[in-house]
């Protein structure tokens, strides 16, 4: 997929490539400064860096849950982060009119991994000429994914990637079958939802619960077994996030998980 990205830097140096940011923008300040952060990181150690930021979550446990700041200015905040540091950047999509807007500001459309099989929504995300990243379903198995993938093909877009973010194992629990990663790249590069697959959803209290302690312990094996790219979100602040605190990275944990992964990939090559 970074292939296709013009504005993406360090493309040849055969590290991992990183999609990183806030689960939801919260503010222009915060964007701006995690995504700074995280240019001088992976500057330093030469990883691609795409950012990431929802500018709307609609899967909420609870109506009372964080959704926008507002629609078009957290789009608009994306548009910023891209053109201040010349980066690409992501967001994901939920309705078929999504597409189209989102394509206006971000380089890479992301499909929610519960409408991944939501066929008028991948067909409107690879219409709009926008790399598309398609997140496994929990529900789903490695090999099923080709379809997904097929459907963005078939609509005249090859621009295509796969995010990983593990498998339900009850009702509370995600767990990684890293032996999907090489199976999946057969279809599309492969990136690896380090803090989703973290996740335990369907908590009593209606708010997602997390496991973060092991993030450098799936990011580890993510590179060891050959993913293209990780996906970690990160907040200066977890405990105070919006949204998907209980699994995100403390910011000023990322350099010394990016220095470790670094190694690990060059110790595969």
């Amino acid at each position: 997929m970074i292939q296709y990205l013009d504005n993406i830097h360090h493309k040849n140096s055969k590290n991992f490539f990183l999609i990183a940011g806030p689960c939801i923008i919260e503010g222009e300040e915060m964007a701006l400064n995690i995504a700074e952060k995280i240019v001088e990181m992976t500057n330093k150690y030469e990883i691609p860096y795409i950012f990431k930021g929802s500018f709307k979550k609609a899967n909420r446990s609870r109506v009372d849950s964080f959704t926008t700041i507002g629609e078009e200015k957290s789009l608009e905040i994306l548009r910023k982060v891209g053109e201040t540091f010349n980066i690409p950047t992501t967001t994901d999509i939920h309705e078929n009119d999504h597409a189209a807007l989102a394509a206006q500001y971000v380089d890479v459309l992301q499909i929610p991994a519960f409408l991944v099989r939501q066929t008028d929504l991948l067909i409107a995300a690879a219409k709009t000429g926008k790399c598309v990243s398609l997140k496994k379903g929990q529900f789903l198995s490695p090999e099923s994914m080709q379809f997904a993938v097929q459907k963005v093909n078939d609509s005249g877009n090859p621009k295509t990637a796969i995010i990983e973010r593990g498998n339900s194992f009850g009702y509370t629990d995600l767990v990684v079958d890293f032996r999907g990663i090489p199976t999946m790249r057969n279809y599309a590069p492969v990136i690896l939802d380090v803090t989703h697959s973290l996740q335990q959803p369907n908590q009593s209290s209606g708010v997602t619960g997390g496991r973060p302690e092991l993030i450098e312990t799936i990011a580890k094996a993510g590179i060891a077994v050959g993913a293209d790219g990780l996906f970690i979100e990160t907040h200066p602040d977890p405990s105070v996030a919006l949204s998907d605190g209980a699994n995100m990275l403390r910011l000023d944990k990322l350099e010394e998980l990016l220095q470790k992964l670094t190694r690990v990939r060059e110790a595969i090559l």
